[in-house]
């Protein structure tokens, strides 16, 4: 049963939520601030993780920063009609998608279902057969299968956000061209969401760091300034 886990401190919000998830066959966990919710997420990862941004003890932010110290569960924040910048900081601290407040339950649940599907995630990395899949992608060290969401470097798991993986999918579709930071939104985002140029950069150095967690002289991922990026060829 997939799991749920919903961190928002109006209980009317977390009791219909939790309602609505239980009636489509969720198994779902609540909590009521950050500061409630990080123990229990962290110990027990849920499969998605739907977080309010303004809480007390804890916002969601700060609950995201402290889960993508150890964890990439796909979340999706909550947010205020007119709070633009909390969703600019939510995505670029590593949220999948974000929902405005008031917001229809049933947008919501498309949201999750939507998200879920592009973050089905192996625990294997398997070296490809040729022929075996052609979504398979292969670029020297670099191996991405976006099937089961599993990217390596060198043999070795480099383990990605939904967003992260979309982004790194992206530009090594085609080494060596240019991809604008409008296309990599168009392939990291659905088109009812804006973000701006500061939350791909900051996407794209989270990608850098984890791999160079691996390789710390991992280059391919090559900035031009005022156009976008490139994965380099060979």
């Amino acid at each position: 049963m997939t799991k749920i886990a919903l961190v928002d401190d109006d209980d009317n919000i977390r009791t219909s939520l939790e309602i609505l998830f239980q009636n489509e066959g969720y198994d779902v966990v609540t909590f009521c601030d950050g500061a409630a919710a990080l123990p229990a997420l962290t110990s027990s990862p849920p499969d998605i993780a739907i977080l309010d941004i303004k809480m007390p003890r804890m916002d969601g932010v700060e609950l995201l920063r402290r889960l993508r110290e150890t964890s990439d569960v796909p979340v999706i924040f909550l947010t205020s009609k007119d709070d633009e910048i909390d969703e600019v900081v939510g995505l670029s601290v590593g949220a999948d998608d974000y929902i405005t407040k008031p917001f229809s339950a049933r947008l919501l649940s498309e949201r999750v279902k939507a998200v879920l599907r592009r973050a089905r995630l192996g625990n294997v990395i398997e070296t490809p057969t040729p022929g075996s899949d052609k979504k398979v992608v292969s670029r020297g060290n670099l191996t991405l299968d976006p099937n089961r969401h599993i990217c390596a470097w060198k043999g070795k798991p480099v383990k990605l956000t939904v967003t992260e993986f979309l982004l790194i999918n992206a530009l090594a579709q085609r080494p060596g061209f240019v991809k604008s930071r409008d296309q990599l939104m168009d392939a990291a985002y659905d088109e009812s969401i804006y973000v701006d140029d500061r939350t791909i950069d900051s996407h794209v150095k989270r990608i850098r760091r984890k791999f160079r967690e691996i390789d710390n002289e991992f280059d391919k991922i090559e900035t031009l300034y005022g156009v976008g990026y490139r994965y380099m060829e060979g």
